[in-house]
């Protein structure tokens, strides 16, 4: 065996090669969201110039072959020669890590590429790139390939206006699962960052197809008010205005926008620097305690409680739909991913510039000011009946209670990062699941019938549905305020339904619970969706599986002699305990899709468009996406 560790050992990776060697330490993952990130990269570049005041239109283009293509009415990079490097200040932005205008305080007051690798990271993992710059009344242009420099900066004449234009191919070697965009994602979050930045306009355009371009264009003077009017689409409003504060103290600028709804369902989210904020932070902190303090002092003040009732902060979030960003110009993130603020100073700041505008809000508008109170008091009332519906879902061991214990078909192993529990639709393929699978460590907890649709009850409601109390008994965590993901007796919950229109239906009243109720459970990753065969193919002994149209035209273009009988499953219940172990349960087979919360205002919207009351919006949906779904079965 080898020993030696020696100088010659240590391995020094030049200019931008560390960047392709190790691509997840710099934009997490080289899977679908990586590819995505590339985008934001280069967009944040622009976005940083608007908020500087240089630019007001940012275009965003996704060209044949997949090639993106960004381009602002900004400054322009600079192009004079930097005085470290010797090259020009554009070509150190693309080739140099940490290099940047966001370190010198004066170029950009606030950033939401903090770190200065945006650029140069995009150009490591480009298969090429393009720079343009209209700058000094002149072009220039540079060309990279795989990070490195192709051609020096090349002069190409006049130019009449201002800007930057950044055009790169991802690199198919490291992005290995995909390099194909995902338009709607590109689109929402366009829409998103025009939603938070006033006064631009962000245009996005697939120009893939040149039979059907696609293009939407974004710019709202309103800013944030009108990302929560748009948030509220379809809902009633209990105040008719959107609350908003706006102000800057010590170089921190706050907005806050907040308009409560009917509803039982809380949407707030957070924003630094155009970061979307998801775990929260300082700055929701802040929001939080000024929302709670002034609702309070109204409340009392007027007389509005009796003698026994008081307001919680789960009380006063009932209902509310709200942004907060703020614009730091040294913001302090907790954790590589930048999604929780932890600026102490911010928490006092949102606190008093929101608290002083809320104040004044409701002294001037007392009639809006009594319906939000009577809304939090409704939600002070259920949270009581709440609690005691909750005593129902406690237990000290997984057999407590002859219902669970009469269900639930538990696993033999008490580790839960191990353990894995089925959510099987009916009766016959909860018997085939539980006869099928290797009962060491995968439960099975049969559910009856369809799910009770969570979107539109408060929670005293979900929990009067035994089969919800069936699977939070089972799940072990808690529910509400007590929830305690520490206490997940199963790392892998499955929801595994048949492959028809009930089954889909099934499926998705379980995702509704689970986003409405445990979202935690999301978040950590727990929530998985089992995707059984559509077919059984055989000729003879042999037996093939197909999951989808297409696969079934392979197999019979694999064996174009043989005349297989061909059987299209209806349900899980036509299937006997082999073939559903072979099929959906065992891990070395089966087909399981992770469920994510990537994005949480997008599935916030789309759950309440598919399972809220209004018919109009679910119809716009379905005929909007139609064209995604090619095979409904799947």
């Amino acid at each position: 065996m080898q020993n030696n560790y020696n100088a010659e050992n240590i391995q020094i990776l030049e200019g931008l090669e560390a960047v392709r060697k190790r691509p997840g330490m710099y934009i997490g993952s080289t899977s679908e969201r990586g590819l995505h990130h590339l985008v934001w990269e280069i967009v944040d570049n622009s976005i940083d110039e608007a908020l500087a005041g240089y630019a007001d239109h940012i275009e965003v283009e996704i060209l044949p072959d997949n090639i993106i293509s960004v381009t602002d009415n900004g400054r322009g990079m600079p192009v004079d020669i930097h005085p470290k490097t010797g090259r020009p200040a554009v070509e150190t932005i693309f080739t140099v890590l940490h290099a940047g205008g966001k370190f010198d305080g004066s170029s950009y007051k606030v950033s939401g590429g903090l770190h200065g690798v945006g650029a140069s990271v995009v150009n490591a993992l480009s298969e090429w790139l393009e720079v343009t710059v209209h700058r000094n009344n002149k072009e220039y242009s540079q060309r990279y390939e795989r990070g490195k420099v192709v051609s020096d900066l090349i002069e190409h004449g006049e130019s009449n206006h201002t800007g930057s234009k950044v055009t790169f191919k991802a690199d198919a070697e490291i992005f290995t699962e995909t390099t194909v965009y995902d338009y709607e994602k590109l689109r929402s979050r366009i829409q998103q960052l025009a939603f938070l930045n006033k006064g631009i306009r962000i245009s996005v355009r697939d120009s893939r197809d040149p039979e059907n371009i696609i293009e939407n264009s974004y710019h709202y003077e309103g800013g944030i008010k009108e990302y929560v009017e748009f948030l509220n689409q379809g809902k009633t409003p209990v105040n008719a205005q959107v609350i908003y504060a706006e102000g800057t103290k010590d170089g921190i600028e706050v907005e806050v926008a907040i308009q409560y709804n009917i509803e039982y369902n809380s949407v707030v989210h957070s924003f630094t620097n155009n970061i979307n904020t998801h775990e929260g932070g300082t700055h929701e902190e802040g929001f939080r305690m000024a929302l709670t303090r002034c609702l309070k002092k109204y409340a009392d003040e007027n007389k509005l409680l009796k003698k026994d009732e008081e307001l919680t902060n789960e009380d006063i979030k009932e209902g509310l739909v709200a942004i907060v960003s703020v614009k730091h110009p040294n913001p302090q993130f907790e954790g590589q991913t930048k999604t929780k603020l932890g600026n102490s100073e911010v928490r006092a700041i949102v606190s008093q510039i929101f608290g002083e505008a809320l104040d004044r809000y409701l002294l001037e508008n007392p009639k809006d000011a009594k319906a939000i109170i009577e809304k939090g008091l409704l939600a002070s009332r259920a949270r009581i009946a709440a609690r005691k519906a909750r005593e129902a879902t406690r237990r000290k061991s997984p057999l407590d209670g002859l219902m669970l214990n009469s269900k639930l078909a538990d696993c033999r192993s008490k580790d839960a990062e191990r353990s894995e529990m089925y959510l099987v639709e009916g009766d016959s393929a909860g018997g085939s699941a539980k006869s099928g699978r290797n009962s060491e460590f995968q439960a099975i907890l049969p559910l009856r019938g369809k799910v009770l649709n969570v979107q539109k009850v408060r929670l005293e409601r979900a929990l009067s549905n035994n089969e919800i109390v069936s699977m939070i008994q089972a799940i072990g965590t808690g529910i509400g305020d007590e929830f305690d993901i520490t206490k997940a007796r199963y790392h892998k919950i499955i929801i595994m339904t048949d492959a028809d229109v009930d089954g889909e239906h099934i499926c998705i009243l379980l995702l509704t619970f689970f986003h409405r109720f445990m979202p935690q459970l999301i978040e950590a990753g727990y929530i998985y969706v089992a995707k059984p065969p559509l077919y059984k193919a055989s000729y003879g002994k042999m037996v093939k599986y197909a999951y989808s149209d297409e696969e079934l035209a392979a197999i019979k273009g694999e064996y174009p002699d043989k005349k297989f009988d061909i059987q299209r499953y209806k349900g899980l219940g036509e299937m006997d305990p082999i073939q559903l172990w072979e099929t959906t349960m065992d891990p070395a087979n089966r087909t399981l899709v992770q469920v994510h919360l990537e994005d949480a205002m997008i599935a916030d919207q789309t759950f309440e468009k598919l399972m809220g009351e209004e018919v109009e919006p679910r119809k716009e949906f379905i005929q909007e996406n139609a064209h995604f779904a090619n095979n409904l079965d799947i």
